[in-house]
C-alpha cells in the first residue's frame, strides 16, 4: 500500500478515471465554460494594458479631467441633548 504514494502518477491516473466515470456528461459545459472565461481574461488584460497606455501619455488622468476640487466645512451630528431644546420634529408634531 506504500508504493501507491511513492510517486504522483497512481494517484493522478485514480483521479482522471474517476474524472472521466463521475463528470463526463458535464465535461462538455466546463469546458466551455473555462474556455470563455480564458476569452474574457484575456480581453481584460488586453483592454488594461490599452487603457495603461493611453493614461500614461496623457498629461492628465481623464476621469478628473475639468472637475474641480469640493471644498466644505465638516458639521458633526446633533445629539439628542444639543437638540432644539426639547422641541418636536416635523415628523413628531401634530
Amino acid at each position: 500500500m506504500g508504493r501507491l504514494f511513492d510517486s504522483p502518477w497512481p494517484i493522478v491516473i485514480i483521479i482522471v478515471v474517476a474524472l472521466l466515470l463521475f463528470a463526463a456528461p458535464k465535461l462538455p459545459s466546463m469546458a466551455r465554460s473555462l474556455g470563455q472565461s480564458m476569452r474574457i481574461l484575456r480581453s481584460e488584460v488586453k483592454e488594461m494594458k490599452n487603457e495603461g497606455g493611453q493614461q500614461s501619455s496623457s498629461s492628465a488622468p481623464s476621469s478628473n479631467a475639468g472637475e474641480a476640487p469640493v471644498e466644505g466645512k465638516v458639521i458633526p451630528p446633533k445629539t439628542a441633548d444639543e437638540g432644539d431644546g426639547g422641541a418636536a420634529g416635523p415628523s413628531q408634531r401634530a
